[in-house]
């Protein structure tokens, strides 16, 4: 039998940054929880990033897509492959916008399977640290992930209303 190893690697800049993203979404089995600003920089309008997260969705209909930004603006207006997931896959995708008290967290981080993600410490910070198999540190950051959810309303829609 394999023996898993915990593995922390050091990021240093954007391209680390959206690497490290795809390493930990490529692994993801069950549940991706994401918070960022924005999600501007990050790879998320990307192609590749588009096929993956649909393959993930596809692969079982319990699998689910959790995101939480500040400003979802950049989402609505910039990402049509993120509107495209949601409008195929509204029952385990959700975006969500905090609410104006929980704007003050300015960590970003993805959570794959309570066990894999990246941070950076700061949105203005471009380093980070990509932790595989470290169910402790997944852990701290499922019980921050959680209140920043509480913390959240839904903000993009698989439908539009209005006139």
């Amino acid at each position: 039998m394999e023996e898993i190893v915990l593995q922390h690697t050091k990021l240093h800049g954007v391209t680390d940054y959206i690497a490290a993203i795809d390493t930990v979404v490529g692994l993801a089995h069950n549940i991706i929880r994401v918070f960022d600003n924005t999600l501007e920089n990050t790879g998320f309008n990307s192609l590749k990033r588009y096929e993956m997260l649909r393959n993930f969705l596809l692969a079982s209909r319990k699998n689910r897509l959790q995101i939480v930004v500040h400003d979802p603006a950049y989402l609505e207006k910039r990402c049509p492959r993120m509107i495209m997931l949601i409008k195929q896959f509204s029952h385990s995708f959700s975006i969500h916008r905090t609410q104006s008290h929980a704007q003050h967290v300015t960590d970003p981080f993805i959570i794959a399977d309570d066990r894999h993600y990246v941070r950076r410490y700061h949105f203005d910070d471009l380093r980070g640290l990509m932790a595989l198999h470290d169910p402790k540190g997944a852990e701290a950051l499922n019980l921050h992930f959680d209140e920043i959810w509480t913390a959240s309303n839904p903000a993009i829609s698989a439908t539009t209303t209005g006139l």
